[in-house]
């Protein structure tokens, strides 16, 4: 049996998976935000509870919007500030009596994709997250690249490239390029740019007007000049950086999510725009939406353990 936690800050969603990958037992409860010792109880009673409730000892994973020192194995993680700098797998370990495995829910919603019956036998799959921030996680034959440093995916983290510099300096004529500063005090990191959250800032970039991305979206849908010049600049953007990351990385399959994710365009788009800005031999890898939606981190947790 496979049990997976998907921590978050507000809550923690629980699942156990069968021998089969079917989903058979489901909870969610509050996360202890500020209380570290609440939250190991918290995750400790649901182990033990499902352990009695099927008669194993459960394998556990757990996937947290951070990951684990390499020097120490304390927890970098700002989302869940009760579990901050805390040594959460070694503490949980030792109550529930069994090693567990620990990764950055980017990685966990690549690797539950990766594990879909569909993506099944292929080499490498590049989930990526256009949500709130833009992130991701690599899966090489069924296991996450976490890298020595456990950064491995942190993909928004890297820089504008500079075609792409160039091509948003050329895109308007009134407006130089926007220099993003980003929460890891670093400026240009991609991750302010493709996001959710970048969507809307080049918007009001270059119309000075503070719009949602879903209304952007629906204005778009409906012809309006603006909406659709930023949708063309913004695809043109996206294209010129996942062309960069494929030709890094030449995954099998990419896919797709977070609430940016449910825009169509992108997947019409994408294999059009790409493929200029891949070398003359690279080919645009299948780009599809996620399938396991919200479901996914938990997903992922409990599969760190297959082997």
């Amino acid at each position: 049996m496979y049990y997976g936690f998907d921590v978050g800050g507000t809550k923690i969603e629980f699942g156990a998976f069968n021998d089969k990958l079917e989903r058979v037992a489901s909870e969610r409860v509050p996360t202890p935000g500020e209380d570290y010792q609440a939250l190991l109880t918290v995750l400790a009673g649901l182990v033990t509870k499902y352990d009695e409730q099927f008669g194993v000892k459960g394998l556990v994973g757990i996937g947290i919007p951070g990951m684990e020192s390499v020097e120490d194995s304390s927890l970098m993680t700002s989302n869940v500030p009760a579990a901050k700098g805390q040594f959460l797998r070694k503490d949980l370990e030792a109550l529930i009596e069994r090693p567990l495995k620990i990764a950055n829910d980017a990685n966990c919603f690549a690797l539950s994709e990766a594990w879909d019956e569909e993506h099944q036998g292929k080499e490498s799959v590049l989930g990526l997250i256009l949500g709130t921030g833009f992130g991701g996680g690599i899966v090489v034959n069924g296991h996450v690249v976490s890298g020595g440093s456990h950064v491995a995916g942190e993909i928004g983290h890297t820089r504008m490239p500079l075609d792409a510099w160039f091509y948003l300096n050329d895109s308007a004529q009134n407006k130089d390029a926007p220099l993003f500063s980003c929460g890891c005090d670093k400026k240009g990191c991609i991750d302010n740019y493709l996001s959710g959250r970048g969507f809307e800032q080049l918007y009001a970039h270059y119309y000075d007007e503070k719009v949602k991305a879903v209304d952007i979206i629906e204005q778009y849908k409906k012809n309006d000049d603006k909406a659709v010049e930023h949708v063309n600049r913004f695809m043109d953007l996206l294209a010129i950086c996942l062309g960069n990351i494929f030709t890094a990385f030449d995954p099998d399959v990419v896919v797709l999510g977070g609430g940016l994710s449910n825009f169509e365009a992108i997947y019409n788009e994408m294999p059009k725009r790409i493929q200029p800005h891949l070398l003359p031999v690279g080919k645009v890898p299948k780009i599809l939406k996620a399938k396991h939606g919200d479901s996914g981190g938990v997903r992922g947790a409990a599969f760190l353990n297959i082997q």
